[in-house]
């Protein structure tokens, strides 16, 4: 990212929940490029630590924390923003990247996927955001984005449960920016589409299956209908989170930051 230089978040403290999924492991090791130091947090505590080690930078003094947790666990939760801060240091981002996809058509979901959904995407985003705030309001400093989606701008077919989980992310970002701001702390959220990740891929395979076709023909497909002629890589996605954290987007506010290949307009 040309905007910043080395040192562009040195000194901050960034706290990234999945941090093992493909988006946020590629903002763990962009962040550290700009001097962040970091709390990663996710399931599967081998793949942290593995993340962890590819963080570290020749001739640089980043600190990286690594805590496995279950967000849709309180006592977890409050353990990984105890630990955050009295390791790290106070927080000055959060970027909540935690999610999962699921769902069917309402005539087909079950209700135990639907809760799953809401539980992680949603729920515990939400409950999770309160502790990190409760710290950045007593320094009135602070910035948050959270990982929507276009499917939180806009339904698909078959995806009642995972859409309505990004649209509650939405409204949640909206609504909390008006209090959170009033002490100086920004939220906003970034929304792509199909990003090049393991989700994507195995949502790609389940369309192919379902349609008959390869892989490879079904994203030719989803490339085809998409303007810029191709689906999004998760360092653009980055990108624009790194952007919405850094002083340089000091008065967006509320914002929900559409990366869509010009697939959604609005």
């Amino acid at each position: 990212m040309t905007i910043f230089n080395r040192e562009a978040f040195k000194g901050k403290h960034i706290l990234i929940t999945g941090a093992t999924g493909g988006i946020g492991e590629e903002l763990a090791y962009e962040a550290v490029k700009y001097g962040a130091s970091l709390t990663l947090t996710g399931r599967n505590k081998e793949k942290l630590e593995t993340i962890k080690n590819k963080c570290r930078l020749p001739d640089t003094d980043v600190n990286i924390l690594t805590v496995t947790a279950d967000l849709t666990n309180e006592y977890d939760r409050k353990l990984l923003v105890d630990k955050a801060v009295n390791i790290q240091g106070p927080i000055d981002g959060l970027v909540n990247s935690a999610g999962i996809t699921g769902g069917d058509t309402v005539e087909e979901l079950k209700e135990d996927d639907m809760r799953l959904v809401m539980e992680l995407n949603y729920t515990s985003t939400v409950m999770l955001t309160q502790l990190v705030y409760r710290h950045m309001k007593e320094r009135k400093s602070g910035a948050i984005v959270n990982l929507s989606s276009l499917s939180g701008l806009r339904g698909t077919y078959g995806n009642t449960a995972y859409s309505a989980s990004k649209f509650a992310i939405t409204g949640f970002t909206q609504s909390f920016a008006l209090e959170a701001i009033e002490h100086n702390i920004r939220v906003n959220a970034v929304c792509p589409g199909f990003v090049d990740t393991a989700m994507a891929r195995e949502i790609i395979s389940k369309k192919a299956d379902k349609a008959g076709r390869s892989y490879e023909e079904q994203l030719a497909v989803v490339n085809k209908g998409l303007p810029s002629g191709r689906i999004t890589q998760p360092l653009e996605v980055v990108n624009s989170i790194l952007f919405l954290l850094s002083p340089a987007a000091e008065n967006i506010v509320g914002e929900s930051m559409k990366i869509s290949g010009g697939s959604v307009m609005r």
